[in-house]
C-alpha cells in the first residue's frame, strides 16, 4: 500500500477572496499557494520546528498559526500588541520559514483586469488551481505514485465545487491534456496542520508583493527563494504565475 504514494505531500491555502462581483479595492487580488514538502523533511524538520516555536511562545502546541489573527493581534496572539514583541515574534517566524525545506508554487489573479478582459468569467479559484496542479505535475514528473493535495474545508457548496473541478483537471482538463496522479484531501478548518499553517503564512506576503512591489517586504524576500524555478533560475511562469 505504501508504494502507491509518492514521496511528497502538498498543502494549499489562499489569500483574499475569489469573488468577482464585489472587489476589495485595498486587496483586489486572489492568491492561491501550493507548498510542496518531501515527506521525510516534513516529518523530521518542518513539524518539529513549528512545535518548538509554539511551545516556546505559548507553552503548548495547540495554537493554530493563522496570518490574519497574528496580523490583528487576535485571540492567542493578543500579547503581540507590543511593537517590539510583535517584531521579534514575526522575525522568528520568518526565520522558521527560511529554514523550512519546501518548494512553492503560487498563482495570483488580478481580479479587475481579469473581469474587464473576459466576457465569460471562470471562477478565479479554478484558474489558480489548474495552473498550480499543472506545475506540480511537472515538478514531480519523476513521481508516478499518488500525491495528496491537502486543502482546508470552506463549506459544503464550495468544497463540492472544488472537488468537481479538481477531478476534471486531474482527468485531463489541463494544458497537458493528460491524467494527473493527484488525490484531494479536505482538512477541518481547525486542523493543527504544520503544512497548512505554513501555506497560510506565505500567501499574503506574495499578494502584497504583487500589489506593491516597491514596498519593503522581508517575508517575500525569504519566500522568493522557495519558488519553483526553471533551469535558468526564473520563477515567473514556473513557481509564480500572475493572471492575466
Amino acid at each position: 500500500m505504501a508504494n502507491e504514494f509518492s514521496e511528497y505531500i502538498v498543502y494549499v491555502d489562499e489569500s483574499g477572496d475569489h469573488g468577482l462581483n464585489t472587489i476589495d479595492p485595498s486587496y483586489p487580488i486572489f492568491v492561491l499557494v501550493f507548498c510542496i514538502f518531501k515527506k521525510r523533511d516534513y516529518v523530521q524538520r518542518v513539524v518539529p520546528l513549528l512545535q518548538e516555536f509554539k511551545l516556546k511562545h505559548f507553552g503548548h502546541d495547540q495554537v493554530v498559526l493563522h496570518e490574519t489573527d497574528i496580523r490583528r493581534d487576535r485571540g492567542s496572539f493578543s500579547f503581540l500588541k507590543s511593537r517590539q514583541l510583535k517584531t521579534d515574534f514575526l522575525d522568528e517566524l520568518t526565520g522558521i520559514i527560511q529554514e523550512t525545506p519546501f518548494t512553492l508554487i503560487s498563482t495570483v489573479i488580478k481580479k479587475e483586469p481579469y473581469r474587464q478582459g473576459h466576457h465569460e468569467l471562470e471562477n478565479p479559484y479554478h484558474i489558480a488551481l489548474r495552473f498550480g496542479l499543472e506545475r506540480i505535475f511537472y515538478y514531480l514528473r519523476q513521481q508516478s505514485s499518488v500525491t495528496h493535495i491537502v486543502v482546508e474545508q470552506r463549506g459544503k457548496v464550495e468544497d463540492d465545487e472544488l472537488e468537481l473541478e479538481f477531478r476534471r483537471i486531474c482527468a485531463g482538463n489541463n494544458y497537458l491534456r493528460q491524467a494527473l496522479p493527484f488525490e484531494l484531501v479536505f482538512a477541518d478548518k481547525k486542523s493543527n496542520s504544520a503544512g497548512l499553517q505554513l501555506a497560510d503564512l506565505v500567501a499574503r506576503p506574495i499578494g502584497l508583493h504583487i500589489l506593491k512591489p516597491e514596498q519593503s517586504n522581508r517575508a517575500f524576500k525569504i519566500i522568493s527563494e522557495k519558488f519553483y524555478k526553471n533551469g535558468q533560475g526564473d520563477k515567473i511562469g514556473y513557481g509564480l504565475k500572475c493572471y492575466p
